[in-house]
């Protein structure tokens, strides 16, 4: 991996990120599409009064983009994702790319606060730790209790994961995730119903814990990351017995308890091996018959995971006596209205002069 990534790089994914082609952002930055071409393959260096046009189109400050030579890791990496195989690869590229920049501008902002981990997030060697075995070791490193866990999003909170919500504009993108530096960082779609959600961060926390570096994407490590996902969520020991005579009230009951779909507690169920292979298939039929394959019910009842971390750095920096403006700028947003996007700056916070 690289230590460091270059101006070109740093525009060329911020572009990207911000779904724009090269002619439509050389119009908006008032360049031509050659000039762009040679900034993005560092074969020419914008002037300042450039750099900001371009910067503000994409989003950006310019110091965020000329300061590209200092960002450790690099800019266009690959990222961990929960996607579906017919996901646009535009928006698939785009959402790893934002993930790219957000990471950054995250990193940026944590730097000006002291931030309080409790927990490790340790990283295991999947040739060591089959991937149930590893779900159960973070749980215990964690000291969770035995049942459902409350709260996903708070758990990877407190071992320095930054949980962020984002709309991928596509319901078939789940989350993307990458860690570089300190903090790892996933960016969830927010329009995911709270058990997916659930299942996602877990997914993506799998992916973390015994992935590390994003790999190659296939059927095997996304079957890796599932299996610490059902086993961080549903701990074999315990719900197996909970997972035998299923019904559609009997699911019911088991997702509000365990706050995952119904279609995973089946699939729970038949890894287990406490339905057959006609139980699943009749389960799923049960379900497709209401309509509930597409979407579920009793979803709104869970409890919402939210992320905390964004406000919490919101709020130590306005107690420092910094305005929305310029936290935003401190993280590399263009305005507040950008950082808004991804920062609490104006709900219900006030700001302290």
């Amino acid at each position: 991996m690289r230590e460091t990534a270059t101006l070109g790089e740093a525009l060329s994914t911020a572009r990207t990120a911000a779904g724009l082609t090269q002619e439509q952002l050389a119009k908006q930055a008032e360049v031509t599409q050659a000039a762009l071409s040679r900034y993005e393959n560092d074969q020419r260096q914008p002037d300042t009064e450039t750099l900001e046009r371009l910067a503000g189109a994409l989003g950006v400050t310019g110091g965020l983009l000329e300061r590209a030579a200092l960002m450790r890791g690099g800019l266009a990496l690959d990222a961990h994702a929960r996607r579906r195989a017919s996901a646009p690869v535009r928006a698939w590229k785009s959402a790893e790319a934002r993930l790219n920049i957000l990471r950054v501008q995250m990193h940026r902002l944590l730097a000006m606060i002291d931030l309080d981990i409790p927990n490790a997030l340790s990283v295991l060697d999947p040739l060591d730790h089959a991937p149930d075995a590893a779900a159960r070791l973070t749980r215990a490193q964690w000291g969770m209790a035995m049942g459902p866990v409350r709260g996903v999003t708070g758990w990877m909170e407190s071992a320095g994961c930054v949980v962020l919500e984002w709309d991928f504009g596509t319901p078939r993108i789940d989350a993307v995730s990458q860690w570089v530096g300190e903090y790892p960082v996933v960016m969830v779609n927010s329009l995911l119903p709270t058990d997916r959600k659930r299942l996602t961060l877990a997914h993506e926390l799998g992916h973390l814990v015994i992935h590390g570096d994003p790999v190659h994407m296939s059927s095997e490590v996304e079957q890796e990351a599932m299996d610490y996902a059902a086993e961080f969520l549903m701990p074999a020991h315990v719900i197996r017995p909970d997972l035998r005579n299923l019904s559609l009230g009997k699911l019911s009951d088991l997702k509000r308890y365990w706050m995952v779909s119904m279609a995973a507690l089946v699939e729970r169920a038949h890894r287990l091996g406490t339905i057959t292979d006609a139980g699943r298939i009749s389960l799923y039929k049960a379900l497709s018959a209401r309509g509930w394959r597409k979407r579920e019910p009793l979803s709104e009842q869970l409890p919402i995971e939210q992320p905390s971390i964004p406000a919490l750095v919101v709020q130590e920096l306005y107690k420092l006596r910094y305005t929305a403006e310029e936290i935003a700028d401190f993280g590399g947003f263009a305005d507040a209205e950008r950082a808004a996007r991804v920062l609490p700056l104006r709900r219900g916070l006030r700001v302290i002069r």
